[in-house]
């Protein structure tokens, strides 16, 4: 186990030919914008002052993603034991590495100012037997999701264990559910950041070896709750942006769920109410069909497809 632990999943960076157009999708998707030049789109989520959706100006492309550890000297020591040099040229100190497939991993020190998502009351809802809300009506009024923070990254990997091992050597991932094929051949994992007694996200990192060659499979942001979800649902098919699946509960990390896709084909998720662990909580091991199941709602375009071709 590597003796640097990631402790927050930051960002992802994408490139595209036109950021007005991306722009114009992710303020529809939740964002607010950060900042912008000739060169680089960033946008933030409601909760947390940090930018954590850039575009950069080229051909379209998922470029890498963001994690921090805990302070200077964490990241001094990835660099040592990774042998690659701290830029100091940009505002924050960054550790550039590659994945065992390519892909670009900025590492920074954690950002104390950036952290906090603020306070956020939880919603009143009524139930059967208790009553929460007396003498309030509830009213969601149309317009976008809330974006509050990044929540996870899933890419699709040429080598599941060469890339599990990557990970967890230099961050210090935790293995939530390893997704078996059939017994004894595991074909990817949900693996958390280890922040101790501190709960976590189910998963931060989604590794599955995809036939085809490695890709992105989509970035998740976790909105203010499922009614703040499904306000953006629709107002994203009011203006036709394009749907890939949801809405639905989860079986792995039981989130609320909406999948849709930017303008170049890269699929994002807007989910709520997801389940969190602590690093003792011990792994788990699960079926394709629970990855690709769902508690209630859409079934995965796989498996509706598989549906179809068996009528």
């Amino acid at each position: 186990m590597s003796h640097v632990k990631a402790t927050r999943l930051s960002k992802v960076k994408f490139r595209a030919p036109d950021l007005d157009r991306m722009q114009h999708f992710l303020t529809e998707f939740g964002f607010v914008l950060s900042s912008r030049d000739a060169r680089a789109l960033r946008m933030s989520g409601h909760g947390d002052s940090d930018c954590i959706h850039i575009t950069e100006l080229g051909a379209p492309a998922f470029v890498g993603f963001g994690l921090e550890v805990p302070d200077d000297d964490a990241l001094d020591h990835l660099a040592f034991q990774t042998q690659k040099k701290v830029d100091d040229t940009e505002h924050r100190r960054t550790l550039l590495l590659s994945d065992p497939d390519g892909y670009e991993i900025a590492v920074t020190a954690e950002s104390r100012e950036a952290l906090s998502l603020g306070e956020q009351s939880a919603p009143k809802i009524n139930y059967p037997n208790v009553t929460n809300r007396i003498s309030e009506t509830k009213r969601r009024f149309s317009g976008p999701s809330h974006v509050m923070r990044l929540g996870h990254v899933v890419l699709n990997v040429a080598s599941f264990r060469e890339s599990e091992s990557w990970y967890k050597l230099h961050f210090g991932f935790l293995t939530s559910d390893e997704i078996e094929l059939e017994p004894g051949v595991s074909i990817g994992a949900f693996m958390r950041l280890n922040v101790g007694n501190t709960a976590t996200d189910h998963h931060s990192l989604f590794l599955l070896e995809a036939p085809g060659d490695p890709s992105f499979n989509h970035a998740a942001f976790e909105v203010s709750d499922v009614d703040d979800l499904m306000t953006g649902h629709d107002h994203l098919r009011r203006n036709g942006r394009e749907h890939s699946w949801g809405v639905g509960r989860h079986i792995l990390g039981s989130q609320v769920f909406d999948y849709w896709k930017d303008p170049w084909g890269h699929e994002l998720e807007h989910f709520s109410d997801g389940d969190r662990f602590v690093a003792s909580n011990q792994p788990n091991v699960a079926t394709l069909d629970d990855l690709l199941g769902v508690q209630w709602g859409d079934i995965h375009p796989l498996m509706r497809a598989a549906e179809e071709t068996e009528l």
